[in-house]
């Protein structure tokens, strides 16, 4: 694998499949490597640094992390598939390697479209309003000036962060965390995607905004693509998605229905 030169996914369009389905997204083989720096790294100046590339030889305190170890699966249109694992199994990193924001070690990432990811730390500008988000997180999406006009009103309202104050109208700095990520949400569902993945969105929101953004899902794939959700919340995953991925130390363990994977995955972390 060391010598497999390293690519940015997804880098080619899925083909067709038979039987009809649509591949929306096309795993073959993915491995994520990254580098952790830990407290001992020698640090120094850019003398130093430049003597360290060229000696290629490993760096001292820095350690590699096989995030992502041989994952296959094919994704299709019309699916809600949810990511679930223990914490660190990888499966926040699969979504990045599926979006193109982390590069794969080796492996091909097929896509339909481009991937969007949202997380629950997606970025937005704390400085600015609610208000100024909207506008420029609907323009980052994709949407025009007009359409994030046209869905402005519908944005807030998914959001209920105006529900006990004119919050949207104070800077992102004063939200809480759940609110933010309700807006991130809200806005990132504005707008149909050929894939929408969700890291944790709605694990932040409470009851009635987890069934408006469950309702919201299956709006998103019947008009669009596909969505994969990435949730610690087992419940969850049983009742947004058809199917489910389990992700344990980067290994794939098992891929089928929601409800077989999870029961299987909930056995395993009782025994």
């Amino acid at each position: 694998m060391a010598d497999t030169p390293t690519r940015t996914a997804p880098a080619r369009t899925a083909p067709p499949a038979p039987g009809g389905r649509v591949p929306t997204v096309i795993a073959d083989d993915v491995h994520v490597v990254y580098k952790v720096q830990g407290s001992g790294a020698r640090k120094g100046g850019a003398t130093a640094a430049l003597s360290r590339i060229f000696s290629r030889g490993p760096t001292p305190g820095v350690r590699e992390v096989h995030a992502v170890k041989g994952v296959s699966f094919t994704a299709y249109k019309g699916e809600a598939i949810g990511l679930i694992g223990s914490n660190g199994s990888g499966k926040s990193t699969l979504l990045k390697a599926i979006a193109g924001l982390q590069p794969v070690a080796s492996g091909t990432v097929y896509s339909h479209g481009q991937p969007s990811l949202l997380g629950v730390n997606a970025a937005l500008m704390n400085d600015l309003t609610g208000e100024r988000n909207v506008v420029l997180g609907g323009l980052a999406m994709g949407m025009s000036r007009e359409q994030v006009r046209e869905r402005y009103q519908d944005i807030v309202d998914f959001s209920g962060i105006n529900e006990k104050g004119d919050f949207i109208s104070l800077p992102m700095r004063t939200y809480s965390s759940g609110m933010g990520a309700r807006l991130r949400f809200s806005i990132a569902a504005a707008k149909d995607h050929d894939v929408l993945m969700i890291d944790e969105a709605l694990a932040t929101g409470d009851a009635a905004f987890q069934r408006r953004s469950q309702a919201r899902i299956e709006e998103l794939r019947e008009r669009a693509g596909t969505v994969f959700l990435v949730s610690h919340g087992i419940g969850t995953v049983r009742e947004t998605c058809d199917r489910a991925i389990w992700l344990e130390s980067g290994v794939l363990r098992m891929d089928g229905p929601s409800a077989e994977v999870c029961d299987a995955y909930e056995a395993f972390t009782r025994g």
